[in-house]
């Protein structure tokens, strides 16, 4: 069993761009196949072995609250952490979390569905103090929507470069990192004018070579941010695949 036992997830911001699928419904609690996201993510996590959730909120985040305490979710444990700042980038999401984490953490998307075997290989992955490891997918040709994607240039197993407008790059990011505490340093010395991304505190970190790549092979993921991406997922991660659906195995093993 690996020995990191909390997630951090991002909840906090407003997703505008799948407004006309969610209507005033915050994105973690859009529904795929019957479900909200967020609780897609919570479960496939749980599977892995996370026990504990330390879950960032801002946008409409007492209806996310209001809707796990009346949909509790065996086996965890959730602290809430809200983000007021939660129309800043990402970063400041990552941060407001800090004063929580001392120890490894898995860092995830709440609008980012996977499969649990792929978390549980990430959490399996030796990782360094003072070191990040990215779940990266280097099947180029299958993702969808490329362009919205976040891509990753990847020398041998250290990530050197990484960001949505990479114009050379081998590998994409899956939107989960196992992560070592030493994170919120290197988001801190990112923070520009009361701001940054994760992305910009991990480029840091890709100079520095303390920013690792983990293959995750064939595994299915979807980052749902569009209508036109729920309707992908849809498709890819069927209600009836054990996995996706009572995380009672893997669905493509």
């Amino acid at each position: 069993m690996p020995d990191t036992k909390l997630a951090l997830i991002l909840a906090a911001g407003n997703g505008s761009r799948i407004a006309a699928r969610s209507g005033e419904l915050p994105k973690p609690l859009v529904k795929l196949n019957g479900t909200p996201l967020l609780e897609h993510v919570i479960t496939s996590a749980r599977n892995a072995g996370i026990e504990k959730f330390a879950i960032v909120v801002g946008f409409r985040g007492q209806v996310i609250r209001q809707w796990y305490e009346s949909h509790p979710i065996n086996g965890v444990e959730v602290t809430w952490v809200e983000n007021p700042e939660y129309r800043k980038d990402n970063g400041i999401s990552v941060l407001r979390a800090r004063p929580l984490i001392q120890e490894n953490f898995l860092l995830m998307m709440a609008d980012h569905v996977f499969e649990s075997k792929t978390a549980s290989a990430l959490l399996r992955q030796p990782l360094g103090n003072e070191e990040v490891i990215l779940a990266v997918d280097r099947n180029i040709e299958g993702i969808f929507d490329l362009d919205d994607a976040t891509k990753v240039r990847v020398d041998q197993d250290r990530i050197v470069e990484i960001g949505k407008t990479l114009r050379h790059y081998n590998a994409l990011d899956t939107g989960m990192f196992l992560c070592s505490p030493a994170l919120f340093g290197w988001l801190e010395m990112a923070v520009v004018n009361g701001n940054c991304s994760l992305s910009d505190g991990l480029r840091l970190m890709a100079e520095s070579r303390t920013f690792k790549a983990f293959d995750i092979g064939d595994a299915h993921w979807q980052d749902v941010d569009t209508p036109d991406a729920l309707d992908y997922a849809h498709q890819v991660f069927s209600p009836q695949l054990p996995d996706f659906s009572t995380g009672a195995g893997s669905a493509y093993a």
